[in-house]
């Protein structure tokens, strides 16, 4: 009942929010300047009541343009490979000069992988971008089967081969374990797709490395806890009716509660400016969370998977990792350059975490691993921001061009 009950509350407050629009409409602009500065405060209020919602669909990454070189180029965003539960998305560029190729592996933890638009844009300038656009699972009939662990990694196998060899491989947060997973594999069997570079950026390659709260949440509670207490059924009116998942909505309701106090007061200073008619600042603030209540569902037998064997179990870290049956090595990697990133003030993915994968990868020689730490950022700040544009992406940008 958890999912048809946050869908009852949310189809009883949606004539709430209609009827804040509708009054936003019909007063027009000229009333909110009467009544000696009345009017912009109680716009503002119904403009709070009407964003009081969740989205469950992936909202536009309104890249048009990118700067290359000198010049701004334009910028489609194409469907390489449309897959049941996710797409290989490309982002053509018209440009003649030829790029690296790199595949961006988005989270698939309850946002869109519009989460990473700050990530492709920078990316763009100086590369041939594709991302994982994972498919919120509400959306996916039953009959479209099942969606674990496994099959996360062998979508990045097929995007990989879809792209083609040469290509690059960057992983932020939670599926850098799968990523380095799939490199393994394809190195085992000397795959000709089998990426130059792999570049995983705060992710619990071995999440025993100083655990965080997440992390210690995460080992606290027993699968069968998780199941009976985060594990829903999607409502009859979706596509995937019937199939089980861990809704988007509790993991937003998770990660705001661990910064609830700053979610506040940012609602508030949002309240402020649209009081005195700051547009700019409220845009900022907006935009920010349209996209953080752009939320999607995970299936069951990932997040469970996710949470016993990634989380619980560390396997990659032990190796007791398997695919298909079979142990996953990274010591097999000795072709494909290794760079690490972690945030200093990372509070989801903590320092050690994501380096483990340098002891994992023992085959590959030292001009072929490299580690940045970026002391001043925190999680969203390694793969988003000023430090990530400034001072992360370069070190990226020159591993890519080294092994090219």
């Amino acid at each position: 009942m958890l999912y048809q009950t946050y869908q009852m509350q949310d189809d009883l407050f949606a004539p709430l929010r209609s009827m804040a629009r509708a009054m936003s409409a019909m007063a027009g602009p000229s009333f909110w300047h009467l009544g000696e500065g009345l009017g912009l405060p109680f716009a503002a209020a119904l403009e709070m009541v009407s964003r009081f919602e969740l989205s469950h669909t992936r909202p536009d990454f309104e890249i048009d343009t990118v700067r290359v070189g000198n010049r701004d180029v334009p910028v489609t965003l194409e469907t390489t490979l449309d897959l049941p539960f996710g797409k290989l998305l490309h982002f053509a560029k018209d440009i003649d000069t030829k790029q690296p190729r790199v595949l961006i592996t988005a989270p698939l933890s309850g946002h869109f992988s519009t989460l990473l638009r700050g990530t492709v844009e920078t990316m763009l300038r100086d590369h041939d971008v594709y991302i994982t656009d994972w498919t919120n699972a509400r959306d996916v009939p039953v009959d479209a089967g099942y969606f674990g662990v496994d099959d996360y990694v062998t979508y990045l196998i097929r995007f990989l081969e879809e792209i083609g060899p040469g290509a690059h491989i960057l992983a932020v947060c939670q599926p850098c374990v799968q990523a380095l997973a799939a490199v393994a594999v394809m190195s085992r069997e000397d795959h000709p797709s089998t990426p130059l570079s792999m570049t995983l950026m705060a992710g619990p390659i071995d999440p025993r490395e100083s655990p965080t709260e997440v992390n210690e949440f995460a080992v606290a509670k027993s699968l069968a806890w998780f199941e009976r207490s985060v594990i829903a059924t999607v409502p009859q009116r979706y596509a995937g009716a019937g199939r089980r998942v861990y809704p988007g909505f509790l993991q937003l309701v998770a990660f705001m509660a661990m910064n609830m106090d700053r979610h506040k007061d940012t609602h508030r200073r949002l309240f402020d400016h649209l009081s005195k008619g700051e547009t700019t600042q409220a845009e900022k603030i907006k935009k920010f969370y349209d996209e953080y209540f752009a939320v999607l569902d995970l299936t069951e037998e990932f997040y469970i998977e996710t949470i016993d064997r990634i989380f619980q179990k560390a396997e990659l870290a032990t190796g007791e990792f398997t695919y298909k049956g079979e142990i996953v090595d990274p010591g097999l990697i000795r072709k494909t350059a290794l760079l690490t990133v972690e945030g200093g003030r990372d509070d989801i993915c903590a320092l050690g975490q994501t380096a483990a994968a340098h002891e994992l990868c023992r085959s590959l020689r030292p001009h072929l691993k490299r580690h940045h730490l970026q002391a001043n950022v925190g999680h969203y700040g390694v793969f988003n921001g000023k430090r990530w544009d400034r001072e992360i992406y370069p070190v990226v940008r020159n591993m890519i061009l080294a092994v090219e």
